[in-house]
């Protein structure tokens, strides 16, 4: 009599747990709702939390296919700052159109990719590890590429040579706004559902994730498909420097190295979300939402902008104990 009670009440807690993320946000609209009303439900504010929800989840994106390897990438956001950087300079020194230098851009940071590759894959440095150094250089490299100062309207090649282009086009800035950058968003979530969720290449990288030694006897290519996930992540930390530069209209020094905390606390916390336990596109998408309405919330309440990092790490912290605490009662 007295066990399913018991039961129940851990059914409840894991249920609670596992849709905590989408309860922290809809109790996040309810209560910026009841507290500013229209200034937080307005049609611009909901465009403003979209906007401001892209980037991270994109970049949250990139981290999802890495980490469905077990793999872990703490220099994708220094990578992407390259990124932009290449994007920009393609763009205004060297007068290439925007689709070639999207093109340059992503083949750019595929090569500085296999670096990467080379360290975990071929070195067997761990993952933390090696993307920790190659923070390092990669600051090094993009200040190198740029001369230490950003890419900008106006401004010379560190050579001292004019720019090809003075202005930047309507639809080099319309990648950065509304409703390009929600649409491009969309579009890589999308694609990475599909490949996780509904291709033989994503079960195997969760296979992998999941055990490696078992992926391995069971007959996965571990070391390829991680390099295949290693690829992807690549393409989608282009596309995130990509939309940086855009909706900055410029490429500045470390332009995107702010975005790494944010959206690794998207990827945990759409780990939780339905009960995954695992990185997915999905989940990351909530956890984007939930960072992205959190911040504009605290801030439409006049919150200082030096304490909303302390709710960030909260939000991650919070993630983690949805995430692991399941782990602890099933071990």
């Amino acid at each position: 009599m007295t066990a399913l009670p018991a039961k129940q009440g851990k059914t409840t807690a894991r249920i609670l747990l596992d849709w905590a993320a989408v309860i922290t946000l809809l109790l996040c609209f309810v209560i910026f709702t009841l507290v500013k009303g229209r200034s937080f439900m307005s049609e611009n504010n909901m465009i403003n939390i979209l906007r401001a929800m892209s980037i991270t989840t994109v970049f949250g994106i990139a981290a999802t296919v890495t980490m469905s390897t077990d793999g872990f990438d703490m220099s994708m956001c220094t990578l992407a700052s390259c990124s932009a950087y290449v994007f920009v300079s393609m763009y205004l020194w060297y007068g290439l159109s925007l689709g070639m230098s999207i093109v340059v851009s992503i083949l750019i940071t595929l090569i500085m990719y296999q670096l990467t590759m080379f360290l975990i894959l071929v070195c067997k440095i761990p993952d933390m590890l090696a993307t920790a150094a190659l923070m390092f250089v990669h600051q090094g490299l993009g200040q190198w590429y740029i001369g230490g100062g950003a890419v900008s309207t106006g401004m010379r090649l560190p050579n001292g040579n004019p720019p090809v282009r003075t202005t930047l086009s309507a639809d080099f800035s319309a990648i950065g706004r509304a409703p390009w950058i929600i649409i491009i968003t969309l579009v890589c979530v999308l694609l990475a559902y599909i490949l996780l969720e509904h291709t033989r290449q994503g079960r195997y990288m969760y296979a992998i994730g999941g055990n490696r030694e078992a992926a391995r006897l069971s007959g996965i290519n571990v070391k390829g498909y991680r390099y295949l996930a290693g690829m992807i992540t690549a393409v989608f930390i282009a596309i995130g420097g990509i939309m940086v530069a855009s909706r900055t209209s410029s490429a500045q020094v470390m332009n995107s190295d702010g975005y790494l905390m944010q959206s690794l606390a998207a990827v945990f916390v759409g780990r939780s979300v339905g009960g995954a336990e695992k990185p997915n596109a999905i989940g990351t998408l909530v956890g984007a939402l939930l960072v992205s309405t959190l911040e504009n919330g605290l801030t439409i309440l006049a919150v200082p902008y030096y304490m909303l990092p302390a709710v960030k790490g909260g939000v991650l912290a919070l993630a983690l104990i949805a995430a692991y605490a399941g782990k602890k009662e099933n071990n």
